[in-house]
């Protein structure tokens, strides 16, 4: 089972809006590309998976509603599919160009809000020397 490291009523305080009716899955989903933007932090955690430091847990949180918030707000639905393409169109021909220059498979389209909160919170650059 998936780690999800925030809940809807934990969105609604960050946004200060009611939670989508899908927001038990975006949720998940941002979780999902937290622990993908920190395949190299190190922190303590429980037999779960879960951070046990409340500070940790607390900067999850944050950036798991941050992502979500810039999800909503970019229009993406948490597949990361939104903005990635824009529509060209010649005549009868219609063609999608990527937008934002290359990106490499596997990137996290990481919310910047999100980021922070990770990178106050020690857990960023997520380097291992």
């Amino acid at each position: 089972m998936p780690r999800v490291y925030a809940t809807p009523a934990q969105l609604t305080a960050w946004t200060g809006h009611p939670a989508p009716p899908d927001a038990e899955r975006l949720l998940a989903r941002a979780s999902e590309d937290l622990d993908d933007a920190l395949i190299r932090a190190v922190y303590r955690t429980d037999d779960a998976g879960m951070p046990t430091d409340p500070a940790i847990v607390d900067a999850f949180r944050d950036a798991v509603c941050a992502q979500v918030e810039y999800q909503l707000a970019t229009g993406d639905d948490g597949t990361g599919a939104a903005d990635r393409w824009g529509p060209v169109s010649i005549g009868p021909v219609a063609l999608s160009a990527p937008q934002g220059g290359p990106r490499t498979p596997g990137d996290v389209d990481l919310a910047p809000r999100a980021h922070r909160a990770l990178r106050r919170a020690g857990l960023l650059p997520g380097v291992i020397w």
